[in-house]
């Protein structure tokens, strides 16, 4: 025991003497750890991305038969790590994750957020009418065929139709997820033309013109002038029509909102009602009340039709459906064409005025009904309404339209002037500026500074 104390006593003595030893041996001893905890270093992010689909494969190298590294779902933020092709894109999950996808399966920052804001003004608008796929179906984040694609709809599944748009078909450029990088400004001296031995001799003179031109010159001022494009138009303007397609803004049952093309919708109204349409598209469909006819129930109908393509309005004539007791099948009890509809139709009660004993005030009650906003011939849009009593249709008034609003998402307004700019992607730690890190941990413990 007492040459165990002398021992420790003789080695602490060695320490106190020699400092220098105690801070070397801590140096090396730090030095070996990092070395040995150092592991391969993160990629630094080069941008940033949302998953498109519902769900994405990250894949360990770009060929579709590589392994799958992980999975990921719709509205997961990805890093971009690396860019090749301007198409194929190294990507890190938020578990650390990394491989390589497809850039035009995801979402930008901003097409993200335009998304979101979408489904949230969609939530609140009312339904227009319930219908169906008898195929997939891509919903889009845009009403085009060039948008992303984030949700597929399968055969027979249901969802609500809330609004229409008619869009020139035309590609939508998208930005790119990673910026590109800045070209270098190469400053070239212009080069000083040289000039030749010997100039060149004269060109020779032009030759007249014809002595009959001011007859070829002559033209049909009246085929010019309707020939002549108006003042102000496009080339397209002055060619041919550029083609539009309609699109609907959808609703389906989880609460997820996009465009699909109207041409591949089929309306969930019976077959009875829909025998009716007479080659229009049924626009918006709503039930107005049911009846009972020999134990089988019975619905009354409200549609709204257009004829032909897409216009400037939603459609052109509406029309109510009763079911006839007497006949046992569907009749029409109300009907108005040649109109200049708008959506949304909506279900609400009306006051309609039926009538009493006394002229001076007559009677006033609230009615189930609907509303049909219409634009006038003089461009202004007016909300009609009609009382709906016991298959019987009424017009009891008008009230201006609510103002309409842009259906097109309003992305996130840019940082104003004076804010700071988001800070830039941070690199990894060096093995240098670990140790001295720890270093410096070291001295302030001992040292007390």
């Amino acid at each position: 025991m007492v040459f165990v104390m002398a021992v420790h006593r003789e080695q602490f003595g060695i320490f106190r003497r020699a400092p220098c030893v105690v801070w070397i041996l801590l140096s090396c001893a730090l030095f070996l750890l990092a070395a040995c905890s150092s592991g391969p270093q993160r990629a630094a992010s080069i941008g940033e991305a949302y998953v498109g689909p519902s769900e994405l494969k990250i894949r360990s190298d770009i060929p579709l038969e590589s392994s799958t590294v992980t999975t990921v779902r719709h509205g997961d933020r990805l890093e971009i790590l690396q860019q090749r092709r301007n198409i194929f894109l190294r990507v890190r999950t938020r578990s650390g994750a990394e491989g390589w996808t497809d850039a035009r399966q995801l979402l930008s920052a901003q097409e993200m957020a335009s998304l979101r804001d979408l489904a949230e003004r969609a939530r609140r608008m009312p339904s227009q009418g319930e219908a169906t796929v008898y195929s997939d179906l891509r919903v889009r984040t845009q009403p085009s065929s060039g948008a992303p694609s984030f949700l597929l709809i399968k055969e027979n599944e249901k969802f609500d139709v809330l609004a229409h748009v008619a869009v020139a078909r035309t590609s939508v450029p998208r930005q790119p997820l990673v910026p590109p990088a800045p070209k270098k400004a190469t400053a070239q001296a212009p080069k000083a033309a040289k000039q030749p031995k010997y100039p060149p001799p004269p060109p020779p003179k032009p030759p007249g013109p014809p002595p009959n031109w001011l007859d070829l010159s002559r033209t049909n001022p009246a085929e010019d002038a309707d020939n002549a494009p108006a003042a102000g138009a496009s080339a397209e303007e002055a060619g041919k029509p550029v083609p539009s397609d309609d699109w609907s803004l959808i609703r389906t049952g989880g609460g997820e909102s996009g465009w699909v093309l109207t041409r591949r919708l089929s309306m969930n109204i019976p077959d009875e009602v829909a025998q009716y349409a007479e080659g229009r598209r049924i626009v918006s469909y709503f039930p107005l009340g049911q009846v009972t006819d020999g134990g089988e129930v019975k619905r009354q109908w409200l549609w709204t039709t257009i004829e032909g393509a897409a216009t400037t309005h939603d459609f052109d004539s509406f029309r109510v459906f009763v079911w006839s007791l007497r006949h046992h099948r569907y009749e029409t009890a109300h009907i108005e064409r040649n109109l200049k509809g708008h959506s949304p139709v909506l279900l609400e009660e009306v006051e309609f005025s039926a009538g009493s004993k006394s002229k001076s005030q007559p009677a006033a009650a609230r009615y189930p009904g609907f509303s049909i906003c219409v634009e006038k011939a003089d461009g202004q849009q007016r909300r009609r309404e009609y009382a709906f009593m016991s298959g019987v249709v009424r017009f009891a008034g008008e009230r201006p339209c609510e103002a309409p609003r842009p259906l097109t998402v309003q992305t996130a307004p840019p940082a104003a002037a004076g804010q700071p700019a988001a800070p830039a992607p941070r690199r990894p730690e060096t093995l240098a500026q670990r140790l001295k890190r720890a270093w410096g941990a070291i001295t302030r413990r001992f040292t007390g500074r």
